[in-house]
């Protein structure tokens, strides 16, 4: 399809449509991209920072990518790469070695920008393989609600109502308002700690980089593979879907220099928005496809000022039970963890090579510093290969 035509009347449709991405994208998401943070080791000041930076770097990347297209261009941060964070825990090397892990992993999306060949390798990857990899690093998180409710019921039992009521009556805002019921729970039964106005605006937080191969081999190809099998390509689909011809390589080299500039302050990855990116580029934002681009761009404002809230939202999750956190995260991984299970077992041909990528990517499974998403992808990658060989030698 051709390029939509330019519109230059504002759309408050849009606006409103980007308002409801913005809050949609951060609410839902910003405890495990916290709690992914300082399981690689980061503190509470680090955590912060991370949260500032990816925020107001994907606001600004959106804020670009929108402008320059004239697309509804959403842009995100990588809440399976968060998870992933999760479920690797601690690195050799500590924070510094994961902020070298996130450098490496933006400099992979620049390069998947620049080299076409690589960017066709990356794309070559089964999809049933990359599924079943992010649902194994996601599994965990998702079974921390149940635990919540044998552990904490009085805490956890009313986020999950909440949650689960309004899955049926407004899909969309059933994360943020959990997000909101948890924070008043927290609030109400909690003794947060005392802070001036000053004390709680977001400070950056420079952390000098180190590389170490486990830290490279365990979180930064892991993270650049679920960034783009789960967010990039989802991304790319949405805005094809609604008839945009998406500047793939100019995206790419936007995020992955965006995800570059903030790693020294502890930001992962930002990238292609999947679902925040359907409320933009949607006829609900606006009839008018040439003006739905005014979402895109009013959720990257948006973003920029959320990333003033990010040490407010750092202590309140530090001042939380680990637990509840960990059951808020899982609530917002559950769609991420049916679609990649329903991806991962579609092709027949490839399930037995996707159930063992994914029991390996949920087994913790650890060797020479390197975490059970390689490992995953390593002995999935082998059953699939040796599949496709025994099927040769029949066919022959």
């Amino acid at each position: 399809m051709s390029d939509v035509a330019v519109s230059s009347r504002l759309s408050y449709s849009a606006i409103g449509a980007g308002t409801v991405a913005a809050f949609v994208g951060f609410g839902s998401s910003f405890p495990v991209v916290v709690q992914g943070l300082t399981a690689v080791g980061a503190s509470n000041a680090e955590a912060a920072s991370g949260l500032m930076a990816m925020s107001i770097l994907m606001g600004l990347a959106a804020i670009l990518l929108s402008w320059r297209s004239r697309q509804p261009v959403s842009v995100a941060w990588s809440t399976p790469g968060a998870a992933l964070l999760i479920s690797t825990g601690a690195v050799a090397g500590g924070f510094s070695a994961a902020v070298g892990a996130f450098l490496i992993t933006g400099l992979l999306i620049v390069v998947a920008a620049l080299v076409r060949p690589f960017r066709d390798l990356v794309a070559a990857i089964p999809s049933s393989i990359a599924n079943a990899m992010l649902a194994g690093i996601i599994l965990e998180l998702c079974l921390a609600p149940v635990q919540a409710i044998g552990v904490i019921p009085q805490f956890a039992l009313p986020v999950i109502v909440v949650w689960a009521v309004m899955l049926r009556v407004a899909r969309l805002y059933a994360m943020p308002v959990a997000v909101v019921v948890t924070a008043a729970i927290i609030m109400t039964t909690t003794e947060l700690p005392v802070a001036t106005v000053g004390e709680l605006l977001p400070a950056p937080v420079l952390i000098a980089p180190s590389f170490t191969w486990g830290a490279v081999v365990s979180l930064a190809i892991p993270l650049f593979v679920v960034t783009m099998a789960s967010q990039n390509v989802p991304g790319i689909a949405v805005l094809q879907a609604y008839g945009y011809r998406t500047r793939v390589r100019e995206s790419f080299l936007v995020t992955g220099v965006g995800t570059m500039i903030g790693a020294p302050f502890g930001g992962q990855a930002i990238n292609y928005a999947a679902i925040t990116a359907a409320i933009c580029a949607g006829p609900d934002a606006d009839p008018d496809p040439a003006r739905r681009w005014v979402a895109a761009f009013a959720a990257g404002v948006l973003y920029v000022g959320f990333g003033f809230a990010a040490t407010f939202a750092t202590v309140l999750i530090a001042a939380s039970p680990p637990l509840l956190i960990q059951a808020v995260a899982g609530l917002a991984l559950m769609g991420a963890l049916g679609n990649a299970l329903l991806g991962a077992m579609r092709e027949i041909g490839d399930r037995d090579a996707a159930i063992v990528t994914f029991v390996v990517s949920a087994s913790g499974l650890s060797f020479f510093g390197i975490g059970a998403a390689f490992w995953g992808l390593v002995a999935g990658g082998a059953m699939l290969a040796l599949s496709r060989w025994r099927q040769e030698k029949t066919d022959d």
